[in-house]
């Protein structure tokens, strides 16, 4: 048994997805819709543990990293387990981080993230699910995207051009407010998702 497996192990979730436990080295830095993500301390990686209800998409996404190893806009994997990733801890920001912190999200951000969905396409993926909280401007100003694990699904999803197409006729406009409070980008979200938003 590895090293980081034992490590999977020490993460405790209780009936309701709630963190009950982790190792001491796990320093827990996000939630997401089905797992806990944690920076392994003094490393430059992180393990993405799997709710219970959601181990079936470790194997899935490690598919999924593994073909993109070639593209440098993803992160590398080390490992997978059965309800486990080990890959890339990347430091920086998140798009959603930027929009609530009022750090400018260039026109060159925009152009990088668009290549890094190109080259995805090329190794035979259907890049989905694309939104701010998964795509990273790292310390170096470098993009990063994460959460790949529906990357293969056959449906065409347009979330990334709308946001595009959102950058640039308002949030691009020199009059257009930089600095967005969390809750209202959450409003809109939650809005785009009943497609209440008529003009998308």
């Amino acid at each position: 048994m590895s090293n980081y497996q034992n490590l999977a192990k020490t993460v405790m979730i209780d009936k309701k997805n709630r963190l009950i436990h982790s190792d001491e080295s796990l320093l827990h830095i996000g939630t997401g819709r089905s797992a806990f993500v944690f920076r392994i301390s003094s490393s430059d990686k992180a393990i993405k543990v799997f709710f219970p209800e959601y181990t079936h998409l470790a194997e899935e996404e490690a598919e999924i990293y593994s073909a993109l190893q070639t593209v440098n806009y993803f992160p590398r994997i080390y490992d997978a387990g059965p309800n486990y990733l080990i890959i890339d801890y990347i430091e920086g920001s998140t798009l959603f981080d930027c929009v609530t912190n009022g750090k400018r999200i260039t026109k060159e951000h925009i152009n990088e993230i668009d290549n890094a969905l190109l080259l995805a396409a090329d190794v035979g993926l259907n890049p989905s699910d694309i939104h701010l909280r998964n795509i990273f401007v790292t310390s170096r100003g470098e993009i990063k995207l994460i959460d790949v694990a529906r990357y293969r699904q056959i449906k065409d999803c347009t979330q990334w051009e709308d946001l595009k197409k959102a950058y640039y006729q308002f949030y691009d406009k020199y009059f257009f407010v930089k600095k967005i409070p969390a809750f209202v980008l959450n409003f809109v979200a939650s809005l785009y998702k009943r497609r209440l938003i008529p003009y998308y």
